[in-house]
């Protein structure tokens, strides 16, 4: 994680010089933002995300600084960012050596971060709204948030992708999540990750760069004991590329279901109902399962999840008027039964001591 209330001086980029610690001057009322987007592989969409951003309005005015924080692709993207920079100075690639992106955002905030008031985080898979920037820094000021996270609205290129989009943007899919679904703009405890205050997030400590998945919700958590305000603005929504094979679906799932297991050990105040619920059905039908040969009428539990899952299913080919709502079912169970696998996989086999939240405030006090 990042020291406390200090970022490193900007330096040559992805050559790795010097990072000499220095404080983040306070300037609340500068427009100044960082904008960090991490990226591996995405010379697909890596080029129409930064160009996007430069249209701007804060862009156009020379306020923004966006860094790609690359975790070595291979794929052509890093080569689309020195074209782009080349032209753009305001344009950087910073190499991400650990290949995270929590790592590769908290290294770009020590090494761009001096004299910025914001940090806005992007995916390169995704797309936004026209002036997303200036738009969330509206809002942030406007409440007096320290953060600003925004609704997720997933969508899906072909068949399978689809259906994966379609569950995800439903209660089914997120067990009705603010940010998956949320049409309310209102403080909340957590969202998808799109603008802060950089002092509040280096107060708190950046990204913990030892989570691989769920390093967003982990942040919010300290956000919070630090009293920090995070607010979701509804009206800003950013749209998200679902995984195109139920493979992906299963493998992306399954860290997600990692990451949320320290998480809420680690913060147990953060566990909600509907993700202590994943698990323990999985539990429950594996033992129906097992014991069936013994209480046959122990069926009826996992018979009467598919039925909603066909359900599911149908209800979605005919009010999308497309058979690949056939498959919404398929990839509700495979997001189910990989979240609760490596949940309690990971409550297997690495320990999380709950976070001690008196000694870091009064550290980040201090």
């Amino acid at each position: 994680m990042l020291q406390t209330s200090s970022v490193l001086s900007p330096r040559n980029d992805s050559r790795g010089s010097s990072e000499r610690a220095r404080l983040v001057p306070r300037a609340p009322e500068s427009l100044e933002v960082l904008v960090v987007i991490p990226t591996l592989n995405e010379a697909r969409h890596i080029r129409g995300v930064v160009t996007h951003l430069l249209a701007d309005p804060l862009a156009e005015s020379g306020l923004l600084t966006i860094v790609v924080a690359d975790g070595g692709s291979d794929d052509g993207t890093r080569e689309m960012v020195l074209e782009l920079a080349s032209t753009f100075p305001e344009v950087h690639l910073l190499d991400n050596p650990k290949r995270l992106q929590s790592a590769g955002i908290n290294r770009a905030v020590r090494l761009f971060g001096l004299g910025k008031t914001w940090l806005l985080r992007c995916d390169a898979h995704a797309t936004y709204p026209k002036a997303f920037c200036s738009s969330l820094v509206a809002t942030a000021q406007g409440v007096e948030a320290d953060a600003v996270v925004v609704p997720l609205d997933s969508q899906g290129r072909g068949s399978v992708a689809q259906a994966i989009a379609w569950l995800s943007n439903s209660k089914l899919g997120t067990g009705g999540s603010a940010h998956r679904a949320g049409t309310q703009s209102q403080f909340v405890d957590h969202g998808h990750h799109a603008l802060f205050r950089l002092d509040s997030f280096v107060r708190a400590g950046g990204y913990d760069e030892t989570l691989a998945c769920n390093e967003d919700a982990e942040l919010d958590c300290r956000l919070r004991l630090l009293g920090s305000r995070i607010f979701l603005d509804a009206g800003v929504r950013v749209g998200y590329f679902c995984r195109s094979t139920f493979g992906g679906l299963a493998r992306q799932y399954f860290r997600y279901g990692q990451g949320r297991s320290r998480t809420v050990r680690r913060h147990p105040g953060s566990l909600r109902l509907r993700q202590l619920a994943v698990p323990l059905h999985f539990i429950a039908s594996l033992l129906a399962l097992t014991l069936a040969p013994l209480f046959p009428a122990l069926l009826l539990y996992p018979l009467a999840y598919l039925s909603v899952l066909v359900g599911a299913s149908l209800w979605f080919a005919i009010t999308r008027r497309a058979l690949s709502g056939l498959l919404v079912g398929p990839a509700a169970l495979v997001m189910h039964a990989s979240w609760a696998a490596g949940f309690l996989w990971e409550c297997l086999t690495v320990r999380e001591r709950p976070f001690d939240a008196v000694s870091f405030a009064k550290g980040a006090r201090e």
